[in-house]
């Protein structure tokens, strides 16, 4: 049997449509497929693999703490190097406030783990998230996810949920001495890179400090350089009570994390002890892999050029067919007239020599979130694949 046939009858599935691209080497901004093609990465690994696939500082730090040790103890009962090396150069990189840090394996146990901290420590139940918000796709993430097409057939899910929509003031009537904690991405991601009035953020961050509610931020996506800063809320003039991260987090490794202050933290600690618990989260090798990635990130400054690559993106991509492109920093999304035409195009780049894909709750839109290292050069090839593709489709 092929490696196609066997991917699909032993691999569990996640739709009746994967794009069963087989991938034998990566490296730099590139793909290799089976038969030797490169193609051109454009997302990442959705912002997984941002300084680049196999980055040789990342890879050393691996081969080093593999020669070390691998998994010893569950989370938090012994003294690992990695992992008190990588949270304290995060902490480092953060305000006072967010000293504290919990790896998890993933962006969506990060979540769950911040709302867990936040229904203990403020001791109530009631949450906000919005409509067309992505957390994961845990029972807990999935109650806050902002679509009932991926909830329906789950429920029921955590109660006492309430969901908004992005620039709508009626979140700020909302929030109140019962809630607990409002979740919300900077950018809504996975709604087509939609971009929310940075005064109506500041406005829900005053609520949350009124009413005493904590205010979750996922920058899963958008952490460690994606949008021109090394976090979105530096942008935005706004500090979270906890901080989730993941994709980037890892170097190209499974990692994810909720942060927030030591106080707030160490609730998680009593009443009742282990609170919180992960047998693999923060595994050594990970941590390793991610602090070599976040030193390689501000050695090499690939914040400072992030804008100017976006700009490059906007003055190729121009035709008709582009209804318009939504973008911060290298977090993109060409927007098309529907999904049919939009798979289509994918489907095109592909074959031309440029892997990308859709977005959850905006099929209609193509998305970039190429490595942060690709160049000027990439970026006028990869843009001539996508023309190129849309003209074949059209």
């Amino acid at each position: 049997m092929t490696q196609r046939e066997l991917f699909l009858q032993h691999v569990g599935q996640t739709s009746e449509t994967p794009l069963c691209f087989e991938v034998t080497k990566a490296e730099g901004i590139y793909l290799y497929d089976e038969h030797g093609k490169a193609h051109i990465d454009l997302i990442g690994g959705i912002s997984v693999s941002h300084i680049g696939h196999g980055n040789k500082a990342v890879l050393k730090a691996i081969h080093e703490q593999v020669d070390r040790y691998l998994h010893v103890m569950v989370y938090g009962e012994v003294i690992q190097s990695p992992q008190v090396q990588y949270a304290t150069a995060l902490a480092e990189c953060l305000p006072q406030s967010l000293n504290s840090v919990y790896f998890t394996n993933s962006g969506s146990e990060a979540t769950e783990g911040a709302l867990k901290l936040a229904k203990r420590f403020t001791g109530r139940s009631r949450i906000l998230s919005f409509k067309n918000s992505y957390h994961g796709s845990t029972q807990g993430a999935l109650s806050v996810m902002g679509s009932e097409y991926w909830q329906q057939a789950f429920r029921p899910l955590l109660p006492d949920v309430y969901q908004y929509t992005y620039n709508d003031d009626a979140v700020l009537q909302a929030i109140n001495t019962e809630t607990a904690c409002i979740i919300l991405e900077p950018i809504q991601s996975e709604a087509g890179v939609i971009i929310p009035d940075p005064h109506w953020l500041q406005a829900i961050r005053r609520k949350c400090s009124e009413t005493g509610t904590l205010l979750i931020l996922d920058e899963i996506q958008t952490a460690f350089g994606r949008t021109g800063s090394l976090f979105r809320f530096e942008e935005i003039g706004i500090i979270p009570d906890i901080l989730l991260l993941g994709k980037a987090l890892g170097g190209g490794m499974p990692m994810g994390a909720f942060i927030a202050s030591i106080d707030l933290m160490n609730t998680l600690t009593h009443d009742p002890v282990l609170g919180h618990i992960t047998t693999f989260g923060g595994h050594p090798v990970c941590c390793a892999a991610g602090l070599a990635a976040l030193s390689f990130l501000k050695q090499e400054n690939l914040t400072e050029g992030i804008i100017q690559k976006e700009a490059l993106f906007h003055e190729f991509l121009q035709h008709p067919a582009i209804t318009r492109i939504n973008s911060c920093g290298l977090l993109m999304a060409l927007h098309f007239d529907s999904y049919e035409t939009n798979k289509k195009i994918i489907d095109a780049c592909i074959r031309n020599g440029a892997f990308t894909d859709w977005f959850l709750f905006a099929p209609h839109a193509l998305r970039l979130a190429p490595p942060l290292t690709i160049d000027e050069s990439a970026i006028r090839q990869a843009c001539h694949i996508i023309l190129k593709s849309i003209d074949e489709v059209l």
